[in-house]
């Protein structure tokens, strides 16, 4: 009888490790779960939002302009942040007036809800390297302020892919 009580907690300890052992490899390698804690990226995503990221998004191709992205903050290289690309390696970044200039020429940027207040630049995006911005302007810490201005491509965690509370979407 206790033989069979302990082959029965046996069986059940290998079954809790093994969903241990693959949560824990899934969390590390192919995606990452993050709760966002400020209103910088509102009205796309709001405070209190879970988000997905995926972790192999830029295994073969680097971000886009537009990607929103996970990646740690330049300046202190531990806490996560989400902001969305806007300057690309190689790109002269200027806010002037409300607008984004990339390269002289006008952004157009059909998330941002209100006029951004204040101007910047010019800045010139590194190599591997990206200049990130959130989507509420004017309740946003992000390249524009930080001492450390861009965003290296080695701090980057992955892309936004999905919200999953408090409504399912996918960003």
């Amino acid at each position: 009888m206790i033989r069979k009580i302990l082959d029965e907690i046996l069986d059940w300890s290998k079954i809790v490790l093994i969903a241990l052992v693959l949560t824990f490899v899934v969390s590390r390698t192919l995606v990452a779960n993050a709760k966002v804690p400020s209103g910088s990226m509102e009205s796309t995503i709001m405070t209190g939002s879970r988000i997905l990221i995926n972790r192999l998004a830029y295994l073969n191709s680097p971000p886009e302009r537009g990607d929103i992205i996970a990646f740690y903050f330049p300046d202190d290289g531990r806490t996560l942040y989400l902001k969305r690309v806007i300057g690309l390696p190689g790109e002269k970044i200027e806010g002037i007036d409300g607008v984004i200039y990339v390269d002289d020429q006008p952004l157009e940027e059909n998330y941002i809800r209100e006029e951004p207040e204040g101007d910047f630049g010019p800045y010139e995006v590194p190599e591997e390297s990206y200049f990130v911005m959130g989507d509420n302007r004017n309740n946003s810490q992000d390249s524009r302020y930080w001492k450390d201005k861009f965003v290296e491509r080695d701090e980057i965690v992955g892309r936004a892919e999905v919200e999953y509370y408090p409504e399912l979407k996918r960003l």
